[in-house]
């Protein structure tokens, strides 16, 4: 297949959860024969935190303005077989113009975002790459989560069709490796600045640090200033480059996951972090939403807390159980969460939306 994506960015993970995905999702479409072209608009913000220049196994498009890269995108379209168009994608609703009066067999819109999509909409929020008429037009919708998130994108968007595409892990990027100094702790995070993660941060990091003073907390992530309650055993270290991930997370003894108040609420959200960090064999410890348990075994493969209390006990387990707990959890993420198994699920998806699509042809004829 030649797959033609309209997205927010892949040349950059700065602050961005979408980059690490698609680089590995790609890489597996290419290797089991598909071509990706990837169009991104080169916004500044991106341009200066950029750590990739080509897309593997596919073809990265930057381009400065959509008029000026209307022309080219309307010939890539002329004989893809899946045109899509992707969540915060800046150029969005024309690029959904472009994509649904185009030739190509599917048209797909992947919400890597929905329940905050959905939130937004709820309240009256116009969406970067949804317009009007809502997403009623696609052949199919995917959505990063699953659960009730699914019923909500046919009732408020109006979509016919719809699939989760959950994240994943590239093994050969994700993997075990020596621990480094610079990354050693007792409790590592991993992730962007978000308001509404504020409340279970303080709860099952920045409160176990104050409690816990003889223990090392370790962060990293994009956006955070100086109104954080940092504590003198919380030690930042801004973005980090995906290089760098599986050393953080194989350097602590815990790793931590917390997730968005929106995707905590609607559940099935399992975040790309949690997929990286068990690929590196580290223990994670997670907070609770419905859903959870169907992607890790909470006590097996993960653990989970609830309470600041939860964490601390966490923290009191021996270097044997949470050794069994990131081992238990590695096997889990190679067996059901890598790319190639996400590309392989994603090739199911749009065979079976393309004999719907044939069957709806045949019956208006």
């Amino acid at each position: 297949m030649k797959l033609v994506i309209f997205g927010l960015t892949v040349s950059s993970s700065w602050g961005n959860g979408h980059a690490t995905l698609w680089r590995g999702l790609c890489a597996a479409l290419a290797r089991r024969g598909h071509r990706v072209v990837f169009f991104e608009r080169d916004t500044p913000y991106y341009a200066q935190h950029r750590d990739l220049h080509e897309l593997p196994g596919g073809e990265l498009i930057l381009y400065s303005s959509w008029n000026d890269v209307r022309p080219l995108a309307t010939r890539y379209l002329r004989d893809a077989d899946v045109a899509m168009v992707t969540s915060y994608c800046p150029d969005g609703i024309a690029a959904t113009a472009l994509a649904l009066d185009s030739n190509a067999g599917l048209r797909v819109f992947y919400d890597l975002d929905t329940p905050v999509t959905l939130q937004r909409i709820a309240s009256g929020e116009a969406i970067e790459a949804i317009g009007p008429e809502g997403l009623a037009h696609f052949d199919l919708v995917l959505s990063y989560t699953g659960g009730r998130s699914l019923d909500e994108l046919r009732t408020q968007l109006g979509a016919r069709a719809v699939a989760p595409l959950y994240g994943s892990v590239d093994p050969a990027v994700h993997q075990p490796v020596s621990a480094q100094e610079r990354f050693r702790g007792d409790l590592g995070y991993l992730g962007t600045h978000a308001p509404d993660r504020d409340a279970a941060l303080r709860a099952l990091f920045v409160e176990p640090a104050r409690r816990l003073p003889d223990l090392r907390f370790l962060m990293a992530g994009a956006k955070y200033d100086g109104g954080f309650p940092w504590q003198s055993n919380i030690f930042f270290l801004g973005h980090l480059a995906p290089a760098d991930h599986s050393a953080f997370y194989c350097s602590s003894r815990i790793t931590l996951n917390v997730t968005r108040q929106a995707m905590k609420e609607t559940g099935y959200c399992p975040s790309g972090r949690l997929f990286e960090a068990a690929a590196c064999g580290a223990a994670m410890l997670s907070d609770w939403w419905e859903g959870i348990d169907t992607f890790f075994e909470p006590g097996r493969e993960i653990l989970i807390a609830n309470s600041t209390g939860d964490a601390t006990a966490a923290l009191d387990r021996s270097p044997e159980e949470l050794t069994r707990i990131g081992q238990a959890a590695r096997e889990r993420a190679l067996a059901e969460h890598t790319a190639a198994a996400r590309a392989h699920e994603l090739e199911t998806i749009l065979e079976n939306a393309t004999g719907q699509r044939e069957q709806y042809a045949t019956e208006a004829i």
